[in-house]
């Protein structure tokens, strides 16, 4: 896959915050709701946890869950809907370096039961004999300087005017081959994927749940079939919104009145 600044998913991104820009507040308010479950929904999708629309819609709701067994659930749900909330707050503090402590602190809002270890190392101890992903990982004692080296690459390809979206693309296989975390490493190597493409003017990409399996295969392949997936997953996001915010300019353009170019 080749990537230009210059190529449509450029043209597309500009037209989209174009659409952004002109669009009503409500309106704007409406679709990140919207996008953030169905961020949510594909992402834990294709770590084989599957949400309801009811259970995503009531774990956002302040009001009193009236069955107690879905309490985790909820947590869950609204603990990823933190980790979203804050990766979109780091996309527009483009001066914050990407380090350890940044990608600990996403960390922690997956898993907030862990911020007791603040100050120890909170890297996964074990090799894990069920995963959901099949790719190698590293043992253990070779985690912290795999989490070092990938740092350091990023900053140094950062340097080098790597596009953003193979350098999102490869920060992310780097990070689940590492998998850092006792849980939540897809997660968080996602979210890091999408803080580098927001830090660079992109909207985030949400690989779809139907892509799963072959998220998989791209992922024991190579960076090169992760970012063609990237790829294909942000201009499906860019399509999906500027659709959004075209029908919004249609339904508020009076019968009679043309649409300016």
């Amino acid at each position: 896959m080749q990537v230009t600044r210059t190529g449509s998913v450029e043209e597309k991104v500009e037209h989209l915050q174009r659409l952004l820009k002109d669009a009503a507040e409500d309106q704007t308010r409406l679709f990140w709701e919207r996008f953030d479950m169905s961020w949510i929904y594909h992402d834990s999708a294709l770590e084989g946890i599957v949400y309801t629309a009811p259970e995503l819609l009531a774990a956002v709701d302040t009001g009193v869950v009236s069955d107690t067994s879905l309490i985790p659930t909820y947590d869950e749900i609204r603990q990823h809907k933190a980790a979203i909330d804050l990766v979109r707050d780091l996309g527009e503090k483009k001066r914050a370096p990407i380090d350890l402590e940044l990608l600990k602190k996403i960390y922690l809002e997956l898993a907030p039961e862990e911020a007791e270890q603040k100050g120890k190392n909170i890297y996964r101890k074990d090799m894990p004999v069920h995963r959901v992903y099949f790719h190698d990982i590293a043992p253990p004692d070779k985690i912290a300087p795999a989490m070092i080296a990938l740092i350091k690459w990023m900053r140094e390809e950062k340097k080098t005017k790597t596009h953003p979206l193979r350098l999102a693309a490869k920060a992310h296989h780097t990070m689940l081959h590492i998998s850092p975390y006792p849980k939540h490493s897809g997660k968080v190597a996602r979210l890091l994927m999408n803080l580098i493409l927001m830090r660079h003017g992109y909207p985030p990409a949400v690989i779809h749940a139907t892509e799963r399996q072959r998220y998989y295969d791209a992922l024991k392949s190579s960076p090169n079939a992760v970012a063609t997936l990237v790829h294909e997953a942000l201009v499906t996001s860019v399509e999906s919104a500027v659709r959004f915010f075209e029908d919004a300019e249609m339904k508020t353009t009076s019968p009679g009145k043309k649409r300016s170019a």
